[in-house]
């Protein structure tokens, strides 16, 4: 490398990044499976945090981080200290809907990109039912009046 002010050559040492193969548990609706992915050692992970579980042997999937496991379980350590990362699928995800219908209630259970809006207002057709959404649970706490459908826990509908 050239010095700016005295245009000596110097060499640099460049410090490499130490990658660690880490356990991802990836959890999408009822089917749970192990990937394994590199990630650099002293990357922070955090419960909540989304993390991109790209595993040579299987396919790209988005997540979010629902539990670290050390010696014990943590919501955030460097990945070097990880043993186990469980985490649930977020590119798509299934998605609980309640639909008031003449004095009944219909459960309904679709599969949407995690990404897709909804909105409390909107109209909406699933599986032959054509509703409103009144109400959306977050998973977390909560309601919200918009939301992404990968943060959602249950939407109702009233029928149109």
């Amino acid at each position: 490398m050239r010095c700016e002010e005295c245009e000596t050559v110097h060499s640099v040492q460049v410090e490499r990044e130490r990658l660690v193969n880490l356990k991802v548990i990836v959890s999408n609706d009822e089917l749970s499976e192990p990937y394994f992915i590199k990630i650099p050692a002293k990357e922070m992970l955090r419960v909540g945090d989304e993390l991109l579980v790209d595993d040579p042997a299987k396919d790209v999937v988005m997540t979010e981080i629902a539990s670290l496991e050390t010696d014990r379980r943590v919501n955030s350590a460097p990945a070097e200290k990880v043993k186990t990362v469980w985490a649930r699928a977020t590119d798509e995800v299934p998605l609980k809907i309640s639909v008031y219908r003449n004095g009944k209630t219909h459960s309904l259970k679709i599969n949407v990109a995690g990404d897709e809006v909804f909105e409390v207002g909107e109209a909406r057709k699933v599986e032959g039912f054509k509703f409103v959404i009144v109400k959306m649970k977050l998973r977390g706490e909560g309601f919200a009046e918009v939301a992404e459908a990968k943060d959602i826990q249950r939407v109702w509908g009233r029928e149109l």
